[in-house]
């Protein structure tokens, strides 16, 4: 009897909440209504933003950046920067029009590269920090190239951090043990050999199959006889 009950009771309250749930319906149907209408405009404007909008200046500026790659695969910094005034606006001109696209972003790293080759290491900083990747050789390797260019500056500490943090970034053979020989020899400028010999020793036991690591028992030796 008492399991009767118990199941009546439950009936009762399922019955009870589907009537409230009806209610509900019935009563705000018009509101449930233009709030699925909303919706289904928003996804329907998110997918034509995406697609006549996003998409075709995704696909524009990546042309536009394939004139800018031949002229820096020629080094000719200041054509691919600034443009050759008829077909090819220069990726500082990419940058403006097409900057919160993917080509976009990369011609911020193709200008900044661009402004270091010609000598101007605070504009390039400035684009170069601008740049956003995620990679383990691009994003690295640009970290790092900021760190030259505090260097070139004369700003050799915050140089080396870059450094440090281009290596901890890829942490792998071909990038990490560059930097780290960059960052000890900036150390030995600095007069402080212990951690010049500290990166140069994270290149022999770490990343000794580098090619940093064929030679860099003699850094190790020079830093340690000058402490």
């Amino acid at each position: 009897m008492a399991t009767k009950e118990k199941g009546t009771n439950t009936e009762l309250e399922v019955g009870e909440i589907v009537s409230r749930s009806e209610q509900f319906i019935e009563k705000n149907q018009k509101n449930i209504i233009y709030g699925v209408l909303a919706l289904a405009l928003v996804v329907a404007a998110v997918l034509g933003i995406r697609h006549g909008y996003l998409i075709p200046r995704e696909n524009k500026a990546a042309a536009a950046i394939f004139k800018g790659e031949q002229y820096f695969a020629r080094d000719s910094f200041a054509l691919a920067l600034n443009g050759n005034g008829a077909d090819f606006e220069g990726f500082e001109g990419i940058i403006k029009q097409y900057g919160s696209t993917k080509s976009g972003n990369l011609a911020k790293a193709y200008a900044g590269i661009c402004y270091f080759k010609m000598g101007d290491n605070q504009k390039a900083i400035n684009l170069l920090k601008d740049f956003s990747g995620s990679d383990d050789m691009i994003s690295p390797a640009i970290t790092g190239l900021i760190g030259d260019c505090y260097v070139n500056s004369g700003n050799v500490k915050e140089g080396i951090s870059y450094f440090e943090k281009a290596a901890k970034k890829a942490d792998n053979e071909v990038v990490s043990p560059v930097y780290l020989k960059k960052a000890g020899i900036a150390y030995e400028s600095l007069n402080q050999y212990n951690d010049a010999v500290k990166a140069y020793t994270t290149i022999k036991e770490k990343y000794y199959n580098s090619s940093e690591a064929s030679d860099i028992d003699k850094y190790i030796a020079r830093a340690q006889a000058k402490k």
